[in-house]
């Protein structure tokens, strides 16, 4: 028997996975454009707003100092006092001009290219300080530092008459939460009455993949109403004014910086998201200004400030719904990341093992787990293969006759045979929200960061066994060899899966398009986590095995014979085919209509 092409129905599935994968891959990849809310302003007027708020602090600077009886003096490099709190975690330097963070490392971690981790350093213009209205910024006024103990500093602006404003940093061992207490004394009149707590911060490039990074660091809160979260677009800059937030975080692709108010919600919130443009040390630069809880112009307020990793099991263990920073996805796939494939991975983890042999362990483990819907999906499509002769003498028999009537026999000659048209494609579907959720998965995995394997130094990013001189649009300037064994075994998958099916004479323009899907991702995987391509290869050499060992124990003359004593036994319709019988009935009740 001839296997020269794909059956119809199969086809159409795999087009509609690509589909989806497409789709996917337009609007769920990290620089896809989000659609701005009405509500939504121009990012440059927020920003502008607070260079000249920022201007007009530093001209009234002395106006302030003469009506505080210059209590206050400014801030400057010859005033600046250095207290550092540590754990084994986190090392964060605190600087007595503003009283606020000039610096966190995390010791854990290290950059793309080996270099300590800094999430705040001084060119980061980190800016966290009280400001309004009022010419009164208190990141340029000095404060009174005091190193109580290796996890407490307290820092005082001592304003006199009892009048006060004290900042008190905290860090608990094995902890990446920094506890910030801001608490003011007859201030009333020099803090900002209607004014509230800004921060500013460039986003230092962390990784190999400047552009992914870019795309993917994102200000999102939460709100404090409702169990949802959202964010300023990513892609470009943006800007937005919410109320009512629980927390607000600077994400970056691997590591975030979250400020929560631990007595209250954050009432109302003004935000902004500017893109760096040809920095190679920056991605954006991120403004938040939220209103504080005062009486009579007085703060008392407790902050956390997290600043670590984006791994789901450290971000879960705060209990604040910080682990939703993480896009495992959506819906049925979300669920399916952090129910199923966290789980593996973390039990597979405790092993020791290469992370490179974790995913193929992941990878066997689900192809063993679907093995039954394989099987099945084969089976089916055997069922097809198998009648396909008569199938053709069908379609020659009323090659010159109403379609219909053919679609009618067609159907029938089904119904007889016990043969569900649509089985070889049906638990192929099924498979596919694993494979998405997968898609999110490796991406956004911490653990495969700067994890070697093979040639590949790193599987959280793109593997590279060559940097071109030149970019190529929709691939870019590097080769990828696990894209390209991806790509490699994707053709071979489609060439041994037409052969499994066999010839389909109606639709054979289908039969190229399927070799064009796999070329269409060979651009889409080249700047993707050499993670992600490494399992699609590995899940398709098992799947080959598996299709070895299907076709050696599924002989077509058996299922041949077994369909001919179906064909010959009284057949029950079925619910698929009696909906399809008053499909067409209705189909040839309205033809008779026109007639």
């Amino acid at each position: 028997m001839e296997n020269k092409g794909m059956d119809r129905n199969t086809i159409i599935g795999m087009l509609l996975i690509g589909g989806i994968f497409l789709f996917f891959y337009f609007f769920n990849k990290p620089n896809a454009e989000l659609e701005q809310t009405p509500n939504k302003v121009d990012s440059t007027e927020i920003v502008e707003e607070t260079k000249q708020l920022e201007e007009v602090n530093n001209n009234q600077l002395d106006s302030v100092v003469v009506d505080s009886n210059q209590l206050f003096a400014p801030a400057t490099a010859a005033s600046e006092e250095l207290f550092t709190l540590e754990n084994k975690f986190l090392e964060v330097v605190i600087s007595s001009n503003g009283g606020q963070i000039v610096q966190a490392r995390l010791k854990k971690y290290q950059t793309y290219d080996s270099l300590p981790l800094y999430l705040i350093n001084k060119n980061a213009d980190f800016n966290i300080a009280i400001n309004g209205d009022r010419p009164m910024n208190t990141a340029d006024l000095v404060f009174a530092g005091v190193q109580n103990s290796d996890n407490k500093v307290t820092m005082t602006l001592d304003a006199g008459s009892g009048k006060s404003l004290t900042y008190v940093y905290t860090i608990e061992p094995d902890n990446y939460m920094l506890g910030w207490d801001v608490v003011s004394s007859g201030m009333g009149n020099m803090l900002p009455q209607d004014g509230g707590l800004q921060w500013e911060m460039k986003t230092l490039r962390q990784e190999k993949n400047i552009e992914t990074e870019n795309t993917v660091t994102e200000l999102e809160y939460r709100f404090a109403s409702e169990d949802d979260m959202d964010n300023l677009s990513g892609s470009g800059d943006d800007s937005e004014e919410v109320q009512n937030i629980k927390w607000l975080a600077y994400k970056q692709q691997f590591f975030s910086s979250i400020l929560i108010n631990k007595n209250a919600d954050f009432e109302k919130a003004g935000l902004a998201s500017k893109t760096i443009e040809g920095s190679e040390e920056y991605t954006k630069l991120l403004v938040s200004k939220v209103s504080l809880n005062s009486t009579a112009g007085d703060v008392n307020s407790s902050f956390g400030l997290y600043l670590g990793p984006n791994k789901y099991e450290v971000l879960e263990s705060y209990e604040q719904g910080f682990e939703e920073l993480i896009p495992l996805g959506w819906g049925i796939l979300g669920w399916i990341n952090r129910g199923i494939v966290i789980n593996l991975f973390n039990w597979l983890e405790g092993y020791g093992l290469n992370y490179g042999l974790i995913i193929l362990a992941i990878a066997l483990l689900i192809k063993i787990i679907l093995f039954p819907f394989t099987y099945a999906s084969y089976r089916s499509m055997a069922k097809m293969r198998v009648l396909k002769p008569e199938i053709d003498e069908l379609n020659e028999k009323y090659k010159d006759k109403d379609p219909m009537k053919k679609q009618q026999a067609t159907m029938e000659l089904y119904r007889k045979a016990g043969v569900n048209p649509l089985g070889g494609c049906i638990p192929m579907l099924f498979q596919m929200p694993i494979l998405i959720a997968l898609f999110r998965f490796f991406p956004a995995s911490i653990e495969l960061r700067q994890q070697p394997f093979l040639w590949a130094n790193d599987l959280s990013t793109y593997d590279s066994i060559y940097d071109l001189p030149f970019t190529i649009p929709f691939y870019g300037d590097h080769v990828s060899l696990f894209t390209l064994l991806m790509t490699v075994s994707t053709l071979i998958y489609t060439y041994m899966n037409q052969q499994l099916t066999g010839n389909n004479n109606q639709m054979p323009q289908l039969k190229y398009m399927m070799y064009l899907m796999p070329v269409v991702f060979l651009g889409v995987f080249n700047n993707y986590a050499a993670g992600l391509s490494y399992y699609y290869f590995v899940a398709n050499v098992i799947t080959f095995g598996q299709q070895f060992a299907i076709r050696a124990f599924l002989d077509d003359d058996k299922i041949h014979a077994k369909i001919q004593e179906k064909k010959a036994q009284p057949k029950k319709e079925n619910r698929f085919m009696r909906r399809m019988r008053e499909v067409q009935e209705e189909q040839n009740r309205q033809a008779r209509r026109k007639k």
